[in-house]
């Protein structure tokens, strides 16, 4: 997705930027996951109160501000990887978030022009972007559905009408399942994706972690996980591995495996030292036989 900027003046107390006035559907006094994220990622598409819950973070844990670059970039190469060597064509890139840098339908259709890329989520500043996004090329699209509820996204007649569940698609959830807390049972969800998703389709899958290391990693990964819950936004859930990687159901995990995000690389090794941030990210992509 790609940012717009909007016409009307930003809300009261918050920076100028492209983010629209305030509607009813838009709750200014509640900090929103996807403009968190935005605040992680540099951008300006977010609210005062989404900026409380980022300086919480990184006064406390400068290096958590790499958190959102981290997961931006290994987004990027696990895209291109699925567009690229394992000649997916179409994807749904669910929880899809505010636009940034290289989004997912602009590295793949890098990769293959023809590729389709529908985006879902159901936040309404997401909406207001998404108006822009449908502009941009007759390939992308953007739906607001319930990422927690697999068949309202997979069953939605714009989902239906560009994606062809006849044909192999790749699953986005990057960063997405962290923010579903166990009692709505985030596993039982994520094999439901999986089921329906056909045969040769693949899930490329990030994830909040907390090492278990007794040391800084899990220290940082659980005052992280703190602030979160404690504010009002109220999620992000730092799993185990194990917890993880079995989010991943049955499927046949590409190689390098479920890592850290920074040692990702299917097309060579990391370039950059190893730092403590490095730690609470893991991620992979499944493929479904």
């Amino acid at each position: 997705m790609r940012a717009v900027t909007s016409g009307a003046k930003p809300a009261a107390g918050d920076a100028a930027g492209s983010i629209p006035v305030p509607s009813a559907d838009i709750d200014t006094t509640v900090a929103s996951v996807a403009r968190v994220y935005d605040c992680f990622l540099g951008g300006k598409d977010n609210y005062a109160v989404d900026r409380e819950v980022f300086q919480q973070v990184v006064q406390n844990a400068p290096q958590a501000v790499e958190i959102g670059r981290i997961n931006r970039h290994w987004l990027t190469r696990a895209v291109r990887f699925l567009a690229r060597s394992a000649h997916i064509d179409q994807f749904l890139d669910v929880g899809a978030g505010l636009p940034a840098a290289e989004n997912t339908h602009q590295a793949a259709q890098r990769m293959n022009p023809d590729t389709r890329v529908v985006y879902v989520d159901n936040d309404p500043v997401v909406a207001v972007h998404g108006r822009a996004l449908l502009e941009e090329d007759e390939r992308t699209h953007l739906v607001m559905a319930d990422l927690t509820d697999p068949d309202e996204v997979l069953d939605n007649p714009t989902v239906r009408k560009y994606i062809d569940f006849d044909r192999p698609l790749a699953l986005i959830q990057c960063a997405t399942i962290h923010h579903v807390p166990d009692s709505k049972r985030p596993w039982e969800i994520m094999q439901r994706y999986i089921d329906r998703l056909p045969s040769g389709s693949y899930l490329a899958l990030t994830h909040f972690h907390d090492p278990q290391d007794g040391g800084k990693g899990t220290e940082l990964a659980r005052f992280i996980e703190s602030v979160f819950n404690n504010s009002s936004m109220g999620s992000g859930f730092f799993r185990t591995r194990a917890e993880i990687e079995s989010f991943f159901g049955d499927l046949d995990i590409v190689d390098p495996g479920i890592v850290r995000l920074c040692d990702w690389w299917p097309d060579g090794p990391r370039l950059d030292p190893h730092e403590t941030v490095d730690d609470v990210l893991i991620g992979g992509v499944g493929r479904k036989p």
